[in-house]
């Protein structure tokens, strides 16, 4: 009971001194760890303001502050705080705009009498962050695009010790293992705004430093880059491919039908599983009970697409040979990638919750259109299924793999 009453007692002085120092920073006109907007709806000054203070270019190491619901002279304009706002403030984390994802708390606060919205943004430990591409950054009290060599400043920044698998320096590979053309033609005019390309006098290993796919200390690139862009990644990392076997009945006895080895550069493959999950999805019209047709799918094309997404990006290729297997059965499609939940995922939060082995890749995948938002794969994969008139997804989480079935629609 005693040490229950410590830890309620530390969360309660936790909260008023975050408290004194929000009401703090809501008195600072001048403070360049506050934004202040009376508007309710204006995404982009919010996700700029998140994406600058992800960025944290002065170095605080201090959370920055969105707050909604506030004139520019620091008064509360008594606006209406819904739970709907605060949904939609909370939604800019993971919609897949700002890269990498932010970390922000979103919550009501009470001043002067009335309420605001408020955003609370922790500096990021992989910047530089993007919103739409551009890297914006603080400045005093405003917000402005970085400069090149704001750009390499951030890179620097980097936390060593906060790198995922994919923003580890790959020490066997230099960049003339990268078929660059990849990279400078169908990845950086997407992932680096027009604007900053046109001014772009950076070297390659700069441009691909500055998004994370070149690991600049130890003057190589990194496993994401080698993944996304090399020549041969199969040379570095064996089991870098996907495997696609069709049998003709409902178990591996039975005969192969077609089979399948998808392989080459991570865009490449994701291209070549988007084709696949398109050729299996096999649209029919069904009669209703008022004699008109509609169509169908064995396998919704969207749910498989997310599921191939899904295990390519977020399977373990650290130490691993084994590929992510695709096996079309008469009866369901088994997909399984080598790798569990990662970090602190439970299986209890599975598949609501969210975290990222890849975190490169799943940019990637966001940036090229191969996903459409952050962390809603598998939601967006039972929906479909739910409108094709399927039975639900089936997944098995086990020790060093995941299983996910997709039953055929009868």
């Amino acid at each position: 009971m005693a040490e229950e009453r410590r830890e309620i007692s530390a969360l309660q002085v936790s909260a008023m001194n975050n408290t004194q120092e929000i009401e703090r920073l809501l008195s600072d006109l001048e403070s360049d760890r506050t934004e202040r907007t009376q508007s309710l709806e204006d995404t982009p000054k919010f996700c700029r303001a998140i994406c600058a203070f992800s960025n944290d270019m002065p170095g605080h190491r201090l959370p920055g502050y969105v707050f909604v619901g506030v004139s520019r002279d620091g008064e509360p304009t008594g606006a209406s705080i819904t739970e709907r706002l605060l949904e939609s403030l909370a939604s800019h984390r993971d919609n897949g705009q700002i890269v990498p994802i932010p970390s922000i708390r979103v919550f009501k606060h009470a001043f002067k009498g009335k309420e605001i919205a408020v955003v609370e943004v922790q500096p990021s430990d992989m910047p530089p962050v993007r919103y739409k591409n551009a890297v914006w950054i603080r400045v005093g009290p405003t917000q402005r695009t970085a400069t090149s060599e704001e750009e390499r400043r951030l890179t620097e920044r980097r936390v060593d010790r906060a790198r995922t698998w994919d923003l580890q320096g790959c020490r066997d590979a230099t960049i003339d293992d990268l078929a660059l053309e990849l990279f400078t033609i169908n990845y950086l005019p997407q992932a680096v705004s027009r604007d900053v390309l046109a001014e772009n006098r950076r070297t390659i290993e700069d441009q691909l430093a500055s998004l994370r796919l070149y690991h600049k200390s130890l003057g190589v690139p990194t496993n994401g880059a080698v993944l996304l862009f090399a020549k041969d990644p199969e040379s570095f990392f064996p089991g870098a491919y996907v495997q696609y076997v069709r049998y003709g009945g409902t178990s591996q006895a039975d005969e192969v039908l077609s089979e399948r080895r998808i392989s080459g550069d991570l865009l490449g493959i994701m291209r070549e599983l988007d084709k696949l999950a398109q050729e299996v999805a096999q649209n029919r019209p069904v009669r209703r009970s008022d004699l008109s047709e509609t169509m169908v799918a064995d396998y919704p094309g969207l749910t498989l697409h997310e599921l191939f997404m899904n295990a390519l990006i977020h399977r373990n290729y650290e130490g691993s040979t084994t590929p992510v297997t695709i096996d079309q059965f008469a009866d369901r499609i088994e997909i399984q990638n080598p790798g569990s939940l990662y970090g602190d995922l439970t299986r209890d939060q599975f598949p609501r919750g969210t975290s990222y082995r890849n975190p490169v890749l799943a940019e990637a995948a966001k940036t090229l259109g191969f996903a459409n938002r952050f962390g809603r794969g598998i939601a967006l994969a039972q929906e479909e299924l739910r409108r094709n008139g399927s039975d639900s997804l089936e997944f098995t989480i086990g020790e060093n793999h995941m299983l996910m079935i997709v039953k055929r629609r009868q």
